[in-house]
């Protein structure tokens, strides 16, 4: 899959941003810990290699790249093959799903929410970050797209169309925060996130299943 070659050939450069940018990396970390549930199942769809999955406690997940499964699996996190339109659980099964930036490399973004709605179980919620691109750092990356290694072929979402995405896919949005207030190259603290969105480049919403 051409969404997948940068990932399963780039891990080390992937990895390589998070050092080089770890108060970005920390700051996204707060934001998303604020609403991850503190117990019960818990899964992560485009898991990667783990980087997020690890710090927040999630033992599970599944991801299309099979380089970027082997690194998670050796953080000790229990890994499946899949792409986010057909995940390899059962109905009802997940207390919640957490999604990084995976949205915007997903094919079909509608089956997706439907994919996610089916697995939850009927208490469960969906945690979305993501990079806004009406935010600053959403429109450079729009702009830079071509050029980059791992969003080249990405599709960005506003908050506004995910928010319309959930609300057609019997989803209720609980709670938005926002994080990462200005330039990457210019963040040299962790940043407290805040409620909302529009100012932040990295937007955490939480949805409920209906």
């Amino acid at each position: 899959m051409a969404k997948t070659k940068p990932f399963d050939k780039n891990l080390a450069e992937y990895e390589q941003w998070f050092d080089k940018n770890s108060f970005v990396y920390k700051s996204e970390l707060e934001a998303i810990r604020k609403l991850i549930p503190t117990n019960g199942r818990g899964v992560e769809v485009g898991i990667g290699s783990g980087l997020f999955a690890k710090p927040l406690d999630i033992k599970e997940g599944c991801d299309p790249s099979a380089n970027m499964r082997i690194k998670a699996e050796s953080r000790g996190i229990n890994t499946k093959e899949c792409v986010a339109e057909s995940l390899p659980y059962s109905d009802n099964s997940i207390d919640y799903i957490l999604m990084v930036t995976t949205i915007c490399f997903v094919d079909n973004a509608e089956k997706t929410f439907q994919e996610i709605h089916r697995v939850l179980k009927p208490s469960g919620c969906v945690i979305m970050a993501y990079v806004d691109k009406n935010s600053p750092i959403g429109k450079i990356y729009l702009k830079n797209k071509e050029k980059s290694l791992f969003y080249k072929n990405a599709t960005f979402y506003s908050t506004e169309e995910l928010a319309n995405l959930f609300l057609q896919n019997s989803f209720i949005i609980t709670d938005t925060l926002q994080t990462v207030f200005g330039n990457t190259s210019e963040i040299h603290e962790v940043q407290k996130p805040k409620t909302g969105y529009g100012e932040g480049s990295f937007v955490v919403l939480k949805a409920l299943k209906k």
